[in-house]
């Protein structure tokens, strides 16, 4: 599945303790600090974190193309891993 600006505006936006976004088995999944942790999702690909990714970018309000462009560079970082 790509990653797409939804995925991204999603975890900014999520009420999950310590928020991450993940690859498992072809599936983008947000995940809390608890869930990352559990046996259930040990092989998933760690994609950023809300934390990582408001350090990059501050608290600045997105456009639909800054998300865009945001899920494009995640997508093609999973890429180049092999994800």
């Amino acid at each position: 599945m790509k990653i797409t600006g939804e995925h991204v505006q999603a975890l900014l936006d999520s009420g999950l303790p310590q928020p991450t976004m993940v690859l498992q088995e072809g599936e983008v999944r947000l995940l809390g600090e608890q869930d990352l942790r559990s046996q259930r999702y040990a092989g998933a690909l760690i994609v950023a974190s809300r934390d990582a990714l408001r350090a990059q970018l501050g608290h600045r309000e997105l456009s639909r193309r800054d998300l865009e462009e945001l899920a494009a560079g995640l997508e093609a970082a999973v890429s180049n891993l092999g994800g």
